[in-house]
């Protein structure tokens, strides 16, 4: 910690950082400070593996948000590093700064935390790190809305927030609250950093306030996402399905159908007039007609390379198996047959977001994931068909 000035800390403690903090559904008091997650304790408590477990650590779309007047801000956090046995060292995650709404930095914390995975095997072992700060300074004196967005795929425990003027939480701009679940690709996947993945710009440009339930690998119907959807304040709401449920091979079309609908029932308890958009999967010719499960190709990842190959057969759509197309088509008609009764449901092909000319210009790298220039165009898209004037959230 530096001594250059006159610091005033505000303790990270429940009542007082969840005045600060937005896109977090739940703060858990750690041996540190507090941890911020995406889904609540009764959900976790339901969450079957530990790559989910993982994922709604991951504070994508989380920010600290406050009024100051300070012009130097510390935050100490203790991240959780991934580590890959046999790939070259993961990139620290970035911190993001905002000021009145403009971008002014990043930032990144070394050390921490590791997550030692053996993607051959499936072992994981954590090793204990220590504490780092994120220093960010050079502002005006002038009073100012600050935010900063944790790391959108790096596990985040919040330790400190020290400033050289008091801070306060950040005046109720009257923003409408749109709430998001999805796949990875929601989650973040490739972006250049928490306010560059497509959720965040797709939020920006449109002058909401977002709440990100992307979950990498974990997009997969489950009743306690639903759950957790339906008992969090939102104005706008949104679903991505398809691309996990083929990746995990979950189901066949037989329960897909019926898992929707349940989805969507849940979602309803709790918003039954609120604007609810079904976003079926972007173009991704892996799985087009091809069913998962979807493997990864170990044989550059020396090199840092990590490619995807789906396993199915194209032939077993015979018998239910689920792909891209199948899904795409039965969500249209299960968006089609509610909406009757529904008008607040709508749908949108996600192939309006990235399709066949896209995949042609900015194809995926790994097969699966889109990259951050990718991430940007499908934000925004979104935005300017969701968002506009005629759009599901006009």
């Amino acid at each position: 910690m530096t001594t250059d000035h006159d610091w005033i800390t505000t303790p990270i403690t429940t009542p007082i950082t969840a005045g600060l903090l937005r896109g977090a559904l739940d703060l858990e008091p750690t041996e540190h400070g507090l941890l911020p997650h995406r889904l609540p304790a009764r959900a976790r408590r339901q969450i079957p593996d530990g790559q989910l477990a993982m994922a709604e650590a991951q504070p994508s779309g989380v920010r600290l948000v406050f009024r100051t007047r300070a012009t130097a801000v510390e935050l100490d956090t203790l991240p959780t590093k991934l580590v890959y046995v046999g790939a070259p060292p993961r990139p620290d995650g970035v911190y993001e700064w905002v000021v009145d709404g403009r971008p002014a930095g990043q930032g990144s914390v070394v050390g921490g935390n590791a997550k030692v995975i053996d993607l051959t095997s499936g072992a994981v072992e954590t090793r204990s790190g220590a504490v780092g700060t994120l220093r960010f300074d050079g502002l005006s004196d002038g009073v100012k809305d600050v935010e900063i967005w944790l790391p959108h795929n790096e596990i985040t425990e919040l330790v400190a927030l020290r400033t050289d003027a008091p801070v306060e939480p950040a005046p109720d701009r009257g923003r409408k609250v749109w709430l998001h679940h999805g796949s990875s690709i929601s989650h973040g996947s490739d972006a250049a950093g928490p306010t560059s993945t497509w959720p965040a710009l797709a939020a920006s440009l449109a002058g909401v306030e977002l709440i990100n339930l992307g979950l990498g690998g974990s997009a997969l119907l489950d009743p306690f996402t639903a759950r957790a959807m339906r008992d969090t304040a939102a104005d706008l709401i949104s679903v991505k399905i398809g691309i996990n449920l083929v990746n995990a091979d979950a189901m066949r079309l037989r329960a897909f159908g019926p898992a929707v609908h349940g989805f969507l029932d849940t979602v309803r308890d709790g918003h039954p007039t609120t604007p609810l958009l079904v976003v079926s999967p972007l173009l991704c010719p892996l799985h087009e007609d091809t069913p998962g499960p979807t493997a990864p190709d170990f044989s550059d990842l020396g090199a840092g390379r990590l490619r995807f190959v789906a396993m199915g057969d194209p032939a077993e759509r015979a018998s239910g198996k689920l792909t891209l197309r199948v899904i795409r088509d039965e969500l249209a008609r299960i968006v089609e047959q509610r909406a009757a009764e529904d008008p607040n449901l709508h749908h949108l092909d996600g192939r309006g977001l990235y399709g066949e000319a896209d995949f042609a210009e900015l194809p995926l790298p790994d097969q699966l994931h889109p990259d951050a220039a990718t991430h940007r165009r499908i934000g925004e898209r979104f935005a300017e068909l969701v968002f506009n004037a005629r759009g599901a959230f006009a």
